[in-house]
Order: structure tokens, then sequence, then C-alpha cells
């Protein structure tokens, strides 16, 4: 039963039983972990980003075949185009070339998506939520969606972010503390790194800077962070790495063995996978290019291809140590149960500790 007046309208707004929804994964999206967390009665959610238009729609079609369409499509908003060095990038590929097979000259001209036909198949898809990241979407984008009746999940990593969010038309507000697994969702990557925020000061301070609803993400992996999350003002608690340890996430095992294991302090901030700061655990490879003599990361989406190689050989062989192993400060707290058992557990145990 939903005794909180709050919590209670933000689940009947958008057909939720319980106030928990998946955190959108690029590369860790598997439809069989959103239709599991659906489910349960919580919001299911596809990172796109390195997805077509008709990937996108082949797994919205998926999920709401084996479930609903109670999910949110997230996509990055995109920065212009990298400044290029070539230089800087040789010496990337060369100290790449230790960690993996040796990385191609052209490797850093591989491109995300295009962006404006993303949006284009997640306004066609309908789903109960589009959300950005990175960004604010373009007001055409914003406009197309409202004029269907999609809601937009803003994710923000700060106040000012929030306010902008706010302003621009945003219905929800995904308010992301520092403890987060994987990329950092500041609006300037130039800040990401500096303006690191923890959820317990974040969404006391975002929920009394706007009106809308507010959504707590980063760092929670259990009742305790949920219950926390909503004590705090929150409308809802949005989990991601909690869920990657599920049979449903189909995660790589190295990976899952990896999250098990760390440590809150374990885990780092860097630009050393993509170019874009992210959280991961702090393996062999992410402590060596953070060192002072590693040469400096090249920018996203540059870096992100100079590192393919790397990443694809440390899939191949389960090599965790060079695998981009995101994981949030909690990671350690992530079940092996069954994503749906999960989701009504989590529920449960957190209104005991909130009664």
């Amino acid at each position: 039963m939903l005794k909180n007046a709050r919590v209670a309208a933000f689940c009947e707004r958008f057909g939720l039983d319980v106030p928990i929804m998946l955190a959108p994964m690029a590369g860790a999206s598997a439809p069989e972990l959103s239709s599991a967390v659906i489910g349960a009665g919580g919001m299911g959610a596809l990172g796109a980003l390195l997805m077509q238009p008709a990937e996108i729609l082949d797994w919205c079609s998926a999920v709401a075949a084996a479930s609903s369409n109670r999910f949110q499509l997230n996509l990055w908003v995109p920065d212009p185009a990298p400044g290029r060095d070539a230089g800087s990038e040789a010496r990337v590929r060369d100290f790449l070339a230790k960690w993996g097979p040796e990385v191609p000259a052209d490797a850093g001209d591989a491109t995300p998506p295009d962006f404006a036909a993303q949006c284009d198949a997640i306004i066609d898809a309908a789903p109960a939520a589009i959300s950005s990241v990175m960004g604010l979407f373009p007001d055409d984008v914003v406009r197309r969606a409202k004029d269907r009746g999609i809601p937009w999940f803003a994710v923000v990593s700060t106040v000012r972010e929030a306010r902008r969010a706010e302003a621009a038309g945003a219905d929800v507000i995904i308010a992301q503390g520092m403890e987060a697994g994987g990329h950092r969702a500041a609006f300037d990557p130039a800040s990401a790194e500096r303006e690191l925020v923890g959820l317990v000061s974040l969404i006391p301070a975002v929920v009394d800077a706007v009106a809308v609803p507010v959504v707590a993400t980063g760092g929670i992996a259990d009742a305790r962070g949920v219950a926390a999350a909503l004590a705090l003002g929150a409308s809802a608690a949005q989990i991601g790495t909690g869920f990657l340890r599920t049979p449903e996430a189909r995660i790589h095992p190295a990976w899952a063995d990896a999250i098990a294991r760390t440590a809150p302090e374990d885990t780092a901030v860097s630009r050393v996978f993509s170019g874009r700061p992210g959280r991961s655990v702090r393996t062999e490879y992410v402590r060596a290019a953070t060192a002072d003599d590693a040469p400096p990361p090249a920018p996203y989406p540059v870096q992100r291809g100079l590192t393919a190689q790397m990443r694809a050989d440390a899939g191949r062989t389960g090599d965790a140590e060079r695998m981009q192993a995101w994981s949030g400060q909690s990671g350690s707290l992530a079940s092996t149960e069954s994503a749906k058992t999960l989701t009504r557990r989590l529920w449960a145990e957190a209104q005991e500790i909130l009664a």
C-alpha cells in the first residue's frame, strides 16, 4: 500500500505499482530485464545511445510483447563534434596496444548513430516516457513528444541543471548522485568531475528547487537506499547497478563478479573508456590509464572508438581488468535473485523501513 501521497500520485500518473524504475544503461538494457521490472510493477528502461532506429523499435516490440510499454527510452544529447589531435591519439593508441590488440589509425573515427533519427524512433515507439541525459532535448523533440502525450524525463546532476530542465518543459527530473555507475549525467563534460554532488545532498536541494516530481538515482541498490530516497523527497527510486547481477541483465559474468566484490572506494570516475567521465570498477586498466605517466584520454566519442578493440578482447577472454566494468558505489549490494523478485522485495522492505 502506498501511504505517501507524493509517491502514490507519481505511481498513479505513470501506471506503477511500485515506485522503482530501472535505470537506462547503454549496453546493459536486455529486454528481459525491463520485462521483469515491469512485471513486478515498476518501470523498465532502454539506454539507446548506441542503437540504430530499427534496433530501438525492435527492443520496444520485444518488451511490449512480454509485458507492456511501461518503459522509458533514453538518449544522449550530443555535444558538438570534438577537436581532434593526431599526435595525442597516436599516444593513446600506443598505450592501448599494451592492453589489447593494436589499435587501427582510424579507430577514433567511429561515431554514434544519427541523433535526429533516434529521436524520431523513440517518439514513434510511444513509450511511457522519453528521457534525456548529457543535456536537454531540442525544443522540437519536446513539442512532438508532448503532442503525442509522451512525458519527458530529464536526467540532471546539479540543482542548476534541474532548473534548466524544468524551464525547458521536463515533466520529471531524474537527479543523479555522484555515486551512480556509468557515465556522469552532467550537461557540460568539463564540469562532470568537478561538480560531484552526493545523492543525500542533491535530492532535497532539487526537490526544493523545482515543482515537478523528482526521481532519485545513484548509489541505490537495496531497500535502505529506496527508503532513504523517498524520505529525502523523491517520488521514486531509479536503480541501475543494483540490477546488473540479476540473471535477466545478461552482462558478462566477469563484470557481474567484479561488481560483487567492489567496495565503494574501489570505484573511480574517469574518462579512460569513452572520453566522457564515468564511474567504473577501479580495474588494473583504469589505474594504469589514470596514472600520471599515462596519456590523457581523447575526447568523446574518439576515446570510445580507440578503446573498442581492447574492450571487445576483454569480453572474449573474460578479463574483467580490461572490461568497461561500470559500477556505482553500492555495487556490492547488488543481488543475484530474479529482477522481478528483487523489485518486489525492495519495495516491501522499503515500506517496512518507512513505516
